[in-house]
């Protein structure tokens, strides 16, 4: 490792393989243990928490310090130091011959902490003992897509070159540069070439059941993009309310947006990508929003201690998430999302564990008032001038401007060349416009 590797890694700061201490200390073991139990990784000795280099006089007492507690532990531990400057570096190795304990007990590594294992994570764990994550899991892959990582990279606020040194730093190749599952669904563009289940669907139905099916997408881009476009898809295909207030209009949509968000974020970092014949589903009813994984809870998680603590299925695809600062590392995600319900007011938030994972987020009411509002100031004002088809075309843009002319005609219950037919008769009276192309634009009324 050299100088450029070191400010490299110290710029991606603390996270699931890296750990920052500035002095060697007495529960220094307790690192190592708990790399060596998870997926091995590198600890910075002369740099604190806050990224800041320190330094310290790195001697061959020091080196033995550290050999003698490596040893020690039980069964020992493999580590190889390097010095780079001021700093040292120990690679823990993840093991093959785990549990490891030290003279405190049992550690495991879980996001950017080392957190002592109780007696039953200690029983499940070594139940798994030799069992490597899938997100860790080598492919046949060596391509990855620069631009994807360039992305990734400024959302991170990292600076750096784009080579085999820069993602193996992220944890996503080997040393032979074979990209892992992580890297395959982060910085390929179709990730389902190699794990044929790694897309999202999304669906709108017409009515409170899966009968009717309006729109329809399924999306298998990259992780990241994958979780942008089902987010794009709810927004478009739910209702936005208006509050007005004098001069002033605040938009107030018919569920929490960063609710919604973090209830994706959550199915795609905690699915068991192991079942090849599912994949996360987001389903939009008249009624309720639907987010669904397969992957009950993992242990020691219950459906009580939702929220309250911090286990991951897939802990690097996690940790590729928080870099780029999309979740929390302590497990709050679903306190945050009933907190927003809260906030929202009309939505309720439901959970279902049985082996699939199931985030629903129920309407209290159907219809907005906010929504109401709108609607009769767009018909008070073209009543005269319209046909009831063309009102119904009217109100349903009042409350979705990105509507398409395909779901206005299973709404309406006409086909879509009369629907092309109206809206060129109220574009012709000055009462509707298009705003942008016929893909990515949106309608304004007049």
């Amino acid at each position: 490792m050299n100088k450029k590797e070191l400010d490299f890694i110290i710029q991606e700061g603390e996270g699931y393989k890296i750990e920052f201490k500035e002095n060697l200390d007495k529960s220094f073991s307790k690192e190592l243990v708990a790399f060596a139990n998870a997926s091995g990784g590198k600890i910075l000795l002369g740099v604190n928490d806050s990224g800041e280099i320190k330094g310290l006089k790195i001697t061959n007492k020091l080196k033995s310090q550290i050999q003698d507690m490596a040893n020690n532990c039980d069964p020992s531990i493999s580590v190889t130091l390097v010095n780079v400057g001021v700093v040292l570096v120990i690679e823990v190795h993840e093991s093959v011959d785990k549990p490891h304990k030290c003279s405190f007990g049992y550690y495991l590594r879980k996001g950017a902490n080392s957190q002592k294992m109780k007696r039953d994570e200690l029983i499940s764990f070594m139940a798994e003992v030799g069992k490597l994550k899938f997100d860790e899991q080598l492919t046949k892959q060596t391509k990855y897509d620069k631009s994807l990582v360039k992305n990734y990279l400024a959302q991170a606020n990292i600076k750096g070159t784009i080579n085999k040194t820069t993602m193996q730093n992220l944890g996503v190749v080997n040393k032979e540069g074979f990209l892992n599952h992580a890297g395959i669904l982060f910085f390929t563009r179709s990730p389902r070439k190699e794990l044929i289940n790694a897309y999202i669907t999304c669906a709108l139905y017409k009515g409170k059941e899966k009968v009717h099916v309006i729109d329809r997408k399924d999306l298998a881009a990259d992780l990241v993009t994958q979780v942008e476009q089902a987010l794009e898809f709810v927004k478009r295909n739910t209702k936005l309310g208006y509050e007005i207030k004098g001069l002033y209009r605040k938009d107030l949509p018919e569920y929490p947006t960063e609710a919604i968000r973090e209830a994706i974020l959550n199915s795609v970092m905690h699915r068991s990508y192991l079942e090849r014949g599912a994949n996360v589903q987001v389903d939009i009813f008249d009624d309720r929003i639907s987010i669904t994984n397969i992957g009950g809870l993992i242990k020691p998680l219950t459906k009580k201690t939702l929220g309250t603590i911090a286990v991951r299925r897939n802990p690097l695809i996690a940790d590729l998430f928080h870099r780029i600062h999309l979740v929390e590392k302590m497990g709050t995600g679903i306190k945050r999302i009933k907190e927003e319900c809260r906030e929202h007011g009309n939505v309720k938030f439901e959970v279902e564990t049985d082996g699939y994972f199931i985030a629903t987020f129920r309407l209290k009411k159907t219809t907005q008032k906010v929504t109401q509002k709108v609607t009769q100031k767009v018909t008070q004002k073209v009543t005269q001038k319209v046909t009831d088809n063309q009102k119904v075309i009217l109100e349903e843009i009042s409350k979705n401007k990105f509507i398409t002319v395909k779901k206005l005609s299973l709404i309406i219950n006409i086909s879509e060349r009369k629907i092309k037919e109206n809206i060129a008769k109220l574009k012709k009276k000055g009462i509707l416009i298009r705003v942008g192309p016929a893909k990515g634009g949106h309608w304004e009324l007049k």
